[in-house]
């Protein structure tokens, strides 16, 4: 019986893996294209479907709250903590604490718990597989580099990608991505504190109130502004989520890193010649993959670096000197890194 290690996205790392690498060489070049490519087509089906949740949940009922009755909506039911059945006096004082807890104050420590304790194991698994802000940052960030060759407007200089060329056609494309995304967040969030049906039905026969008006005007200047100029920035530095992940991951040494083979780093000066290392490019993070870990806070654990180092290092006939390491494997790796920083 033969180990399938098709579906790893680091089948180098792992004994079957090299000695099937080593054996047929030929043979690898052909069948870890597929296997990168599958990770990240994966990782986009978890981003696309979690996007179309964010922006139906209000619809259909999945989490909203409703300002006009002031009334929670989870999974098509309301949610309520029983505080009005108090005030009406149909529940004692005791009967309402116990409502209140068990509704409350459990589910929200045990989704909390839950969140950190993957964030502990697997760093900002979230941001890279799910979250919709970071869904758009990837999008505008491709839709800028065809226009600039850059992933930011703050870049001082151009980051190379294979087969493309800076075409200022695109920056229509990317200001209109921009503003619509932009208006697509704002009344999305809207609906999220309104009924859906409402805003929309306002929103088409031209008879939003003030208020409405406003929201969506002040949304979509803010999230057109930061898609334009600090979505990057907004990941790193100004979300609370993310945060929150990258201090959890930063505690437990035992977490999944980016592991890099240092005896290897010759290599890299050819892996992607003469545009530079290819997992520095790849990386829409705008990090150094083969950093240390305390200079990797803000990954979000995309994998693209890895399938940028695998696509490269195949086509010149070698394995990968990128891959995820977990467990007393990552605690190597977070030693040796120390002990080359303190050389």
């Amino acid at each position: 019986m033969t180990t399938d290690c098709s579906s790893c996205a680091s089948a180098s790392g792992c004994s079957t893996g090299a000695a099937r690498a080593g054996s047929t060489q030929d043979g690898s070049a052909s069948a870890a294209q597929p296997a990168t490519q599958q990770l990240q087509r994966r990782r986009r089906l978890f981003q696309l479907s979690f996007f179309a949740i964010f922006l139906l949940a209000p619809a259909l009922n999945l989490l909203r709250f409703d300002l006009t009755e002031t009334q929670l909506w989870v999974l098509g039911f309301r949610w309520s903590l029983g505080i009005d059945a108090f005030l009406r006096g149909e529940a004692s004082a005791m009967q309402t604490a116990w409502s209140i807890t068990w509704r409350g104050i459990i589910p929200v420590l045990t989704l909390v718990v839950g969140f950190l304790a993957v964030a502990y194991h697997f760093g900002r698994l979230y941001c890279g597989w799910l979250c919709p802000h970071f869904s758009l940052v990837e999008t505008l960030n491709d839709l800028l580099h065809r226009a600039t060759g850059k992933l930011s407007v703050w870049d001082k200089s151009p980051t190379p990608r294979p087969g493309r060329t800076a075409d200022k056609r695109w920056w229509p494309v990317f200001l209109a991505a921009c503003l619509v995304f932009g208006f697509v967040w704002a009344i999305t969030l809207l609906t999220y504190l309104l009924p859906p049906a409402m805003v929309w039905g306002n929103l088409v026969h031209g008879t939003l109130t003030p208020n409405q008006a406003r929201f969506l005007a002040v949304g979509t200047l803010v999230f057109t502004l930061e898609f334009t100029l600090a979505r990057h920035l907004f990941c790193r530095y100004g979300c609370a989520v993310g945060l929150f992940q990258s201090v959890a991951w930063m505690a437990n040494p035992k977490a999944m890193v980016v592991s890099f083979t240092r005896s290897r780093a010759r290599e890299c000066k050819t892996c992607d010649a003469p545009r530079g290392s290819a997992c520095d490019n790849a990386c829409p993070m705008r990090l150094n993959p083969r950093n240390i870990k305390r200079m990797m806070f803000a990954c979000v654990q995309c994998g693209q670096c890895l399938s940028a180092c695998d696509t490269t290092q195949t086509d010149q006939g070698r394995t990968p000197s990128l891959e995820w390491k977990v467990g007393l494997d990552a605690v190597r790796e977070t030693l040796r890194q120390r002990r080359e920083e303190q050389r």
